[in-house]
């Protein structure tokens, strides 16, 4: 049985973040990215994505790298499609990556599983923002969150709102009375309403762009990304933009 199993969520909902996870990065699609930076973390004993059996996401085997096993769930939700894969791949934790987010950062995700080993009593470890939310419900396109698998099967079998179904983790952090939460702030760098690199919308693609040309497929790190945004005050200000229009919808 694995320690700690790294969960790319790549089941595509709309023909956009089908068409998002397909575009090229410096040569690879963006979901190649968001895996490759899951394979780059040092606390994880592997990685596996995760898709469902709807036939437009069938592209994503084409997509992965061929040293990344494909699970396809077959389950009606996000939450029962989790949990299916934390039976198939035995473990006793999983770190859940969105793959709507060509920069997550491994030294991010490791420091949430060294978080998780200190603190064993822990069924759910992410970052929190200053406004006391976790940092998952922003789009800082950064942060991943860990779950320790038995607690997931329990939401699992508990959870009944289609929202808690939906939103694979919100059943644990919305239920500090049934489990043990973890929150590490996240870094003041990225705390920030005018900071937004998670792929979700047209333009969120242009500033992806932006920023990798900016700083090249090496210099990727998020507090290296954090001071490029630093200087950029007209990015910021479409970053948050962009923020206020998605809080809107």
């Amino acid at each position: 049985m694995l320690r700690t199993l790294g969960v790319v969520q790549a089941c595509f909902g709309s023909r956009q973040a089908r068409a998002g996870a397909a575009r090229k990065l410096g040569g690879k699609s963006v979901l190649e990215w968001v895996v490759r930076r899951a394979t780059d973390c040092q606390q994880l004993d592997g990685v596996v994505v995760l898709t469902n059996d709807d036939p437009e996401n069938a592209f994503v085997k084409n997509l992965v790298p061929l040293d990344v096993p494909v699970y396809v769930a077959r389950q009606a939700d996000p939450l029962g499609r989790f949990a299916a894969i934390l039976k198939e791949y035995p473990t006793r934790a999983a770190v859940r990556i969105h793959a709507q987010t060509p920069f997550v950062d491994p030294e991010l995700i490791d420091r949430l599983v060294v978080t998780a080993r200190a603190h064993p009593n822990c069924d759910y470890v992410g970052y929190q923002l200053r406004d006391g939310r976790p940092a998952i419900l922003a789009p800082v396109g950064l942060c991943a969150e860990w779950v320790r698998t038995t607690a997931l099967w329990q939401a699992d079998q508990e959870a009944r709102l289609a929202q808690d179904r939906q939103e694979v983790t919100r059943y644990l952090y919305t239920h500090p009375e049934k489990f043990h939460i973890c929150l590490i702030p996240a870094p003041p760098q990225i705390d920030r309403d005018d900071i937004r690199l998670s792929v979700a919308l047209e333009e969120d693609w242009e500033l992806t762009i932006t920023i990798y040309e900016a700083l090249g497929p090496e210099r990727l790190e998020w507090h290296k990304i954090a001071t490029l945004l630093d200087h950029q005050p007209a990015i910021r200000k479409r970053m948050a933009a962009l923020n206020q229009v998605e809080m809107q919808t």
